[in-house]
């Protein structure tokens, strides 16, 4: 648990608890790529997420991805997928999984993006990747 709260302390969300939603995107959102969020709101808010993670008890390597797609009509997709191996590996899967989602779906999708985090794990030393798509900011829980 440790290592996934240093890989949110990282992304700027350690502070948020974190509600993990499916992978459609809402027709209004503007998705942006940042490398850290920026502050969302009090401690201890709710925050709404698509996340890919991965752990692993080193030695080894971990991979995380998230691709997404918007529409034409305006809605979109993510689609996550993490393991035990190495980035394209990650990454392959994530644009297969993401090109078979848009198949289901009578949406014309724009050109795919896809974000991939891989760490190594040193020996005996729990390590995690993550990518999160963080919607909007934070919400009180109470």
């Amino acid at each position: 648990m440790a290592s996934y709260d240093a890989a949110l302390a990282e992304a700027g969300v350690e502070n948020y608890n974190l509600v993990s939603v499916s992978s459609v995107i809402p027709a209004n959102a503007d998705v942006e790529a940042v490398g850290t969020a920026p502050d969302l709101g009090p401690a201890g808010e709710r925050l709404t997420v698509v996340e890919a993670r991965a752990t692993t008890a080193g030695p080894g390597q971990v991979s995380a991805a998230l691709a997404w797609s918007q529409s034409a009509e305006g809605p979109g997709l993510f689609y996550e997928t993490s393991g035990e191996t190495d980035q394209a590996d990650v990454e392959r899967r994530v644009r297969e999984g993401l090109r078979a989602g848009q198949e289901l779906r009578d949406w014309e999708f724009f050109d795919p993006r896809v974000a991939v985090e891989s760490e190594q794990a040193e020996p005996g030393v729990h390590t995690t990747a993550l990518v999160l798509a963080v919607y909007g900011e934070s919400e009180p829980i109470c």
